[in-house]
């Protein structure tokens, strides 16, 4: 499992003073940067060698400014040329918001998935933690 600490930004707050929706899927994007550096270590555009295929955030509490959010991310499912990512947005010992990335291995020149290799996959289930 992977773990960062964002301070939230005055400026990701809403009318209603709460951390606006949209802000978690960016900083869940943030944070999966430990992944792809899985794949690309040198995170080179040029290399990339993944694509989203479907993200998915379910809200549980209120986040809000002034108090720092630890973001936890890990591997929930591997497949053969996919995986999915699962992550939490924790706020104040409470699980505030979590959700699911499924990432493709693509071949770009080919426009077609790619089969993750027996080294990427080992990689990616070193993180296949469930948090207690």
């Amino acid at each position: 499992m992977f773990t960062e600490v964002i301070q939230p930004r005055f400026s990701e707050t809403d009318a209603l003073g709460h951390i606006n929706n949209t802000v978690v899927a960016v900083w869940f994007e943030a944070c999966r940067t430990p992944i792809f550096k899985i794949f690309t270590p040198e995170l080179d555009l040029q290399r990339w060698p993944l694509i989203v295929a479907s993200i998915a955030v379910d809200f549980k509490a209120q986040l809000h400014y002034g108090s720092e959010v630890e973001v936890r991310s890990w591997i929930s499912r591997i497949g053969n040329s996919s995986f999915e990512v699962t992550q939490q947005a924790w706020q104040q010992g409470q699980c505030c918001a979590e959700g699911k990335a499924a990432l493709v291995h693509f071949d770009y020149q080919l426009q077609k998935a790619k089969a993750l290799s027996p080294a990427l996959k080992a990689a990616l289930e070193a993180h296949a933690l469930q948090p207690s």
